[in-house]
């Protein structure tokens, strides 16, 4: 906050062209956020009393609300026009993400994003392999095959209308109230969990602009809350602070983010996929985070000297033209949402033969897993990948297919062993 002398203060108001209107220099005072010491105030008083100068009755007032205003109408200005570049931005930036058709190998990370996206309930994947084989190129270009959702307009938690499991307190107070609820589709969000991010932006703080504007205790969301029933992303996860680490699980394991901050006790509902990438040459996760991933597929640098040719050319041609490498595969890209999107809505009725769930329960006691978190997760992505091909029934091919992801990277009872790369598993079901 600026403060301003008194003769700066006498000659902001004295020259006008002869006629001084004190209340809208003051409401400028406000505007511009400058604030009168006390000094230029009693000066400027006295001599606007003593001048010719013509001012309205309330001038006095004026500067003394000018006096004492704390400005936020230009902050909120600022904030607002800041909003919208960042929109803009963001617009713009999707437009130019690679297409996920485009990426050229890579099948089992492919399927196991592909698998989360149809069923959230299988709980994230964690995508392990070398550096600079396309780990977050292929996870951000999920975001143009990213389904709609119904969601609660106005509404800071993405509350479901109809499930009062992903509701906010506020969304059924409303419902209680018998309020009726205004509802709008929007795509499902795509949030970056940055390495550097402080636990009071992950799970919500104190609102400060509210508190300084308005004296009140309100409570600003986080990622968390933006994440819910969306996708969380965290790039480098094993590099995450271990107290990000243990949010990230609480959250996790109940679905549910509970918040204490300076008088505010608030719970909102924080279901989301969570998906992390990184290099196991820059250290192994924790076996907790580990177990709470649903998936684990493993990136490894393409060998055949024709893919990787063709991936340089491909990687070229979309620096040159964004715009125009991504018309190109519009229509495979339109091919693979609808599929997804049919096959959302085929899942509730996919079921999975009894001697198939036997078999499955079956391999995951011979390798010892702990929990029966591996057959849960199998069977739901078994399940989401006979809605992929379309049919309704699960065959011993789709469980073969997913169980090495579902079970690989809970084998490891040693934090120093190496995660199997799956032909352990793939022996005892067959």
């Amino acid at each position: 906050m600026e403060t301003v002398s008194a003769a700066a203060t006498i000659s902001k108001f004295s020259v006008v062209h002869g006629c001084c209107e004190m209340r809208s220099h003051a409401g400028a005072f406000c505007r511009s956020g400058t604030r009168l010491s006390s000094t230029g105030y009693t000066h400027a008083s006295k001599v606007l009393q003593g001048s010719k100068l013509k001012y309205k009755p309330e001038t006095l007032s004026g500067i003394r609300r000018a006096r004492s205003a704390v400005v936020v109408r230009n902050v909120a200005s600022n904030v607002l026009s800041l909003e919208r570049d960042t929109k803009v931005i963001t617009k713009d930036s999707q437009r130019k993400v690679y297409p996920f058709t485009a990426i050229v190998g890579q099948d089992e990370m492919k399927l196991c994003l592909l698998l989360n996206v149809i069923d959230p309930k299988i709980g994230g994947v964690m995508i392990m392999g070398d550096r600079g084989t396309g780990k977050s190129t292929a996870v951000r270009s999920l975001v143009d095959l990213l389904p709609e959702i119904k969601v609660v307009a106005g509404d800071s938690f993405n509350s479901d209308p109809y499930d009062p499991e992903l509701m906010s307190q506020e969304v059924r107070q409303k419902l209680e109230q018998q309020q009726e609820l205004p509802v709008i589709t929007t795509k499902i969000n795509m949030v970056d969990l940055p390495l550097g991010a402080t636990e009071d932006r992950v799970c919500g703080t104190i609102d400060i602009e509210k508190a300084l504007t308005e004296g009140v205790k309100a409570f600003e969301p986080g990622l968390l809350a933006k994440a819910n029933r969306g996708i969380l992303y965290v790039d480098e996860v094993n590099l995450l602070d271990d107290h990000l680490v243990d949010v990230l699980l609480d959250s996790a394991a109940s679905g549910w983010n509970t918040v204490e901050r300076e008088g505010i006790s608030i719970s909102h509902p924080a279901r989301f996929i969570l998906i992390g990438s990184g290099n196991p040459e820059e250290g192994e996760l924790r076996p907790q985070l580990l177990d709470r991933f649903g998936m684990h597929a493993q990136v490894g640098t393409v060998r055949n000297p024709e893919l990787r040719v063709k991936i340089v050319e491909e990687r070229a041609r979309f620096d040159q033209d964004p715009k125009g490498f991504r018309e190109s595969y519009k229509q495979q890209q339109e091919k693979l949402q609808n599929q997804i999107s049919e096959a959302r809505a085929l899942l509730s009725r996919v079921s999975v033969a009894h001697d198939i769930r036997v078999k499955i329960s079956q391999v995951c006691a011979e390798l010892n897993v702990d929990g029966l978190r591996g057959d849960i997760v199998t069977n739901r992505a078994a399940k989401a990948l006979a809605a992929l091909r379309c049919r309704e029934e699960v065959t011993a091919e789709d469980a073969y297919t997913v169980i090495p992801n579902c079970l690989r990277h809970r084998l490891r009872k040693d934090p120093l062993e190496s995660i199997d790369s799956g032909l352990l598993i793939v022996e005892k079901f067959c």
